[in-house]
C-alpha cells in the first residue's frame, strides 16, 4: 500500500505570508511604500462576509494597508464601476478585489474589466486572462490556481516524488499528465494554461465528459474543482497520483452538525494517492496568501515597472 503524504497548505501558506511580511517591511523601509489592498463587498452574503474578514485580517497581519468598501446590494452597476475607477486613481491602493458573487442586476464581467489590470490582483480582468491564455506572463495570475501550482511544484521539487516511469525534465512538472476536473474561469481554465507552461500534458474534464473515472485513472496529477462533495473516489486514481482538492463543500455529519469536505473522497484515496491536499487546510489557505503575494508585486511594480 502506498503511504500517502498529506500536503499541508496551511503550513505552506503561513511560510509564504512570513516571507511576504518581511518583503513588505523592506519595501516600507527602503522605498517608503506600504502596499494597499482594497476589497469591495456588495450586499450581505454571509459567505462573502467571512471571506472578506479573513482577507482583511491577513492583509493587516503582513503589514499592508487594508481598505474595505461595503456597498449596499441596491447599488447600480455604473455606481459600482465609479467606485472601482476611484480606486484605480488612488495611489495608496495597489490591489483591487471585487468580492464575488455580485447581485444579479450587476454584470460581474463588466465590473472586473473596469479594474486597472495593473491592480487586478485577482487576475480576472480580461487583459490578465488573455495574457495567460496565449502563454505570456500576465500582470497577475488568479490566486487559487497560483496556489495549486505552488503546492505541486514544491512537492515535485524532490526527484524522489517523480512517478517511476517519468524521466526528470528541466521543470519539476515536465512530462507529467494532469487532469483538471472543472472548467470554471476562476480555477479550471487558468489552471490549464499554468500546467501547459510547466510542460505538463493536460486533460480537462467537465459535467458533459463521458467516462471521467477512466480519464482520471491515467493521470499523474488530479486537480478537482467541480463543487460536488467527494465525487472523486480512490478507485478512480492511478496508484501514486498526486491529488489537489480545490473543493469546499459543507455537508451534514453523523452527529447532526455540518462539516467541510472537498470534491475528493479523502479517506478512500489514502493508500492510493502518493500525496493529497486535505479540506480544510489544503488549497484554501493558499488562495489568500497568493492574493497578498500579488498585492506585494503590484506595489513593487510602482517602483520598478
Amino acid at each position: 500500500m502506498t503511504e500517502t503524504k498529506i500536503i499541508d497548505g496551511k503550513a505552506f501558506a503561513e511560510k509564504l505570508r512570513g516571507e511576504i511580511a518581511r518583503k513588505v517591511a523592506k519595501l516600507k523601509t527602503e522605498k517608503g511604500i506600504t502596499p494597499g489592498l482594497a476589497v469591495i463587498r456588495v450586499g450581505d452574503d454571509p459567505a462573502s462576509e467571512v471571506y472578506v474578514r479573513n482577507k482583511v485580517k491577513q492583509t493587516k497581519e503582513v503589514g499592508m494597508n487594508s481598505f474595505e468598501l461595503r456597498l449596499p446590494k441596491e447599488i447600480t452597476e455604473e455606481e459600482l464601476r465609479a467606485k472601482v475607477r476611484e480606486l484605480n486613481d488612488d495611489k495608496t491602493v495597489h490591489g483591487i478585489l471585487v468580492q464575488l458573487p455580485l447581485p444579479e442586476h450587476i454584470d460581474g464581467f463588466i465590473v472586473i474589466d473596469t479594474i486597472d489590470p495593473h491592480k487586478d490582483v485577482d487576475g480576472f480582468n480580461i487583459i490578465n486572462v488573455a495574457g495567460l491564455a496565449v502563454g505570456e506572463d500576465p500582470y497577475f495570475i488568479p490566486c487559487t490556481p497560483m496556489g495549486c501550482l505552488m503546492l505541486l511544484k514544491n512537492y515535485f521539487q524532490n526527484p524522489n516524488n517523480y512517478p517511476k516511469d517519468k524521466v526528470p525534465g528541466q521543470k519539476p512538472l515536465a512530462g507529467l499528465h494532469a487532469i483538471i476536473l472543472g472548467r470554471s474561469n476562476i480555477v479550471g481554465k487558468p489552471m490549464i494554461q499554468l500546467l501547459l507552461k510547466e510542460d505538463c500534458t493536460v486533460t480537462i474534464a467537465h459535467s458533459k465528459t463521458a467516462n471521467v473515472s477512466l480519464l482520471v485513472k491515467q493521470a499523474d496529477i488530479v486537480i478537482a474543482a467541480v463543487g460536488r462533495p467527494e465525487i472523486v473516489k480512490g478507485e478512480w486514481l492511478k496508484k501514486g497520483a498526486v491529488v489537489i482538492d480545490v473543493g469546499i463543500n459543507r455537508i451534514a455529519s453523523p452527529d447532526g452538525k455540518t462539516k467541510l469536505v472537498g470534491d475528493v473522497d479523502f479517506q478512500s484515496c489514502l493508500g492510493i494517492a502518493a500525496a493529497i491536499t486535505p479540506v480544510p487546510g489544503g488549497v484554501g489557505p493558499m488562495t489568500i496568501a497568493c492574493l497578498l503575494e500579488n498585492t506585494l508585486r503590484a506595489a513593487k511594480c510602482t517602483v520598478v515597472c
